[in-house]
């Protein structure tokens, strides 16, 4: 399981990214919202939703639910 975390900063497009606390593109404390312990990063996008209806995973450290 991987902890992670969402940019409260929306991207140009929108997104609120969904990164693992690993990701070296992770936000800075005060533009992220922890959202937990996931076994994939599609759970944590849908946890993600729930806050900002448009998550999308990071390019980086989310590719499989990178979609934009």
């Amino acid at each position: 399981m991987d902890y992670y975390y969402v940019n409260t900063k929306e991207q140009s497009n929108g997104d609120h990214e969904v990164h693992k606390s690993t990701c070296s593109y992770l936000p800075a404390a005060e533009n992220k919202l922890a959202l937990g312990y996931f076994d994939s990063c599609t759970d944590a996008v849908k946890e993600a939703k729930k806050t900002y209806q448009q998550s999308n995973g990071c390019y980086y450290c989310c590719r499989a639910c990178h979609t934009s």
